[in-house]
C-alpha cells in the first residue's frame, strides 16, 4: 500500500468512508467495489464512487481486477450523472472525473456533471464556492436514479 496503513488496515479492518464524506454527501447505493454517493450540492449532477475496502489511498493500492472494476464503474456513474442531470432539466456535456483525495486522504473519484452554463465553467469544482443544497424533491428524484443506475 502506498497510504500509511493502521492498525484499523489490518486482516480483520472493515470498510467505513471517511466521516467527512458525510458533510456534502449521501450514501446512495453499494455497487459490487463502491459505495457510491450523490453529492449534495444542485449545482452539479455529481457522484463519489468510495471503493468498499479498507485502508485504499491510491489507485495503485487495488488489485488489478479492482482496477477493471472502478473503471467500469466510473463509466456506470457517468451514465447515471448523465440520467441525474437530465432529470434536473440541464443535460451536461462533459464528464469529469477525478480522484484528488487532497482534502480526504481515502481512494475515492468523482464524477461531475459539466454544463458551459454552470457558473464555473471551464474551471474546476473542487472548493469552489459554496455548495447550494437541493430542494428535497430534487435530492430524492437523483438518488432514485441513482439507486436505479
Amino acid at each position: 500500500m502506498s497510504g500509511s496503513p493502521s492498525p484499523a488496515d489490518g486482516p480483520d479492518a472493515v470498510f467505513r468512508p471517511d466521516p467527512a464524506f458525510d458533510v456534502g454527501s449521501t450514501a446512495a447505493v453499494d455497487w459490487p467495489l463502491c459505495q457510491v454517493r450523490l453529492q449534495r450540492d444542485a449545482r452539479f449532477a455529481w457522484l463519489i464512487l468510495i471503493p468498499r475496502r479498507p485502508g485504499l489511498v491510491e489507485i495503485e493500492d487495488l488489485t488489478p481486477v479492482e482496477r477493471v472494476m472502478l473503471t467500469e464503474e466510473t463509466v456506470r456513474a457517468g451514465r447515471v450523472v448523465r440520467a441525474v442531470a437530465q432529470g434536473w432539466g440541464r443535460p451536461i456535456d462533459k464528464l469529469n472525473v477525478a480522484a484528488l483525495g487532497n482534502v480526504t486522504r481515502q481512494l475515492h473519484l468523482h464524477v461531475v456533471g459539466r454544463r458551459p452554463d454552470d457558473g464555473l465553467w471551464p474551471d474546476p469544482v473542487w472548493g469552489r464556492g459554496a455548495a447550494v443544497l437541493p430542494a428535497a424533491p430534487l435530492l430524492e428524484q437523483a438518488l432514485a436514479v441513482v439507486r436505479a443506475g
